[in-house]
């Protein structure tokens, strides 16, 4: 009885919030929706629903984008992963106090603008800026510039989001038992069978989070492209914005939208599915 009034309580508190939420967040992608289904520079809610926009998509190539989009979300995720994963596991396990000063540190770096910290690697990885410029002021010699390729977009990519797959990770590491990881060892396991067979499956949950995090902010993502890539690939966010821009082309920006939301649903609903939320929250099945 007290658990069913007490879950009434909790609908009815979080009832104005979740509807809040719920307008801010399906009524713009309602509205792209309705656009995309529209003819050129009209917009009427009598218009019959024209599909031309998506036919421009598939005819004039913009899948290019798309799958350069989530193949860069992609690797980069794959790369945080692997990169993040020790110094989670540090600061979960090992660190104690010392991962306060490292979550302090690497949430200070989300004070700064993404902007400017990506202008900084330009400066850095320039011809004539601080690495080139001071390896020709000791050797005579200088190279070209890593810039505007892909690597240097999946470098940025990695850079920018590496805080948004580490915590889920720390966090899915941290629910790993101790005892287990201890028994496995005195049972004789290596450590890559612990790694195999306890860590990995036991920290699923943060894991699936922090690569849903990272893949769907990377996949979105722009600014690397444009500033360090130098346009050398364009991304679907970056034909979003300029047909919505450049192009006043509404329809077709629409349609391109809707085509990433669609991809980027379909991952995450089955990320979703995946994880389990209860047991990463703590709370007993």
């Amino acid at each position: 009885m007290m658990q069913r009034r007490e879950r009434k309580l909790g609908l009815l508190y979080s009832a104005p919030l979740s509807l809040f939420l719920g307008l801010t967040f399906l009524a713009p992608i309602l509205l792209v929706a309705a656009f995309s289904i529209m003819p050129e520079k009209v917009f009427t809610l009598t218009q019959m629903p024209d599909f031309s926009a998506y036919r421009v998509v598939v005819e004039q190539g913009y899948w290019r984008s798309v799958a350069w989009s989530l193949f860069m979300a992609f690797v980069a995720t794959l790369i945080l992963l692997v990169v993040c994963w020790p110094l989670a596991f540090g600061m979960a396990k090992v660190f104690k106090r010392f991962s306060l000063v490292l979550t302090i540190g690497v949430v200070m770096t989300l004070f700064v603008s993404e902007n400017i910290r990506l202008f900084g690697w330009v400066l850095t990885l320039m011809k004539g800026g601080l690495i080139e410029g001071y390896w020709r002021h000791w050797t005579g010699t200088g190279f070209d510039a890593p810039l505007y390729n892909g690597p240097v977009i999946v470098f940025g990519l990695v850079y920018v989001y590496l805080p948004f797959m580490l915590f889920p990770l720390a966090q899915g590491i941290s629910m790993v038992p101790d005892d287990a990881r201890q028994a496995a060892y005195d049972l004789g396991a290596s450590r890559w069978q612990i790694l195999k067979e306890i860590d990995l499956p036991l920290a699923m949950p943060g894991i699936m989070v922090g690569a849903l995090l990272t893949f769907v902010l990377a996949a979105g993502a722009m600014a690397e492209s444009k500033l360090l890539g130098g346009r050398a690939i364009i991304t679907i966010a970056d034909e979003v914005q300029t047909a919505f821009t450049y192009g006043q082309n509404w329809p077709l920006g629409s349609a391109l939208a809707m085509v990433l939301i669609a991809i980027i649903g379909t991952v995450a609903i089955w990320a979703i599915s995946k994880a389990d939320l209860d047991k990463m929250m703590g709370r007993k099945s």
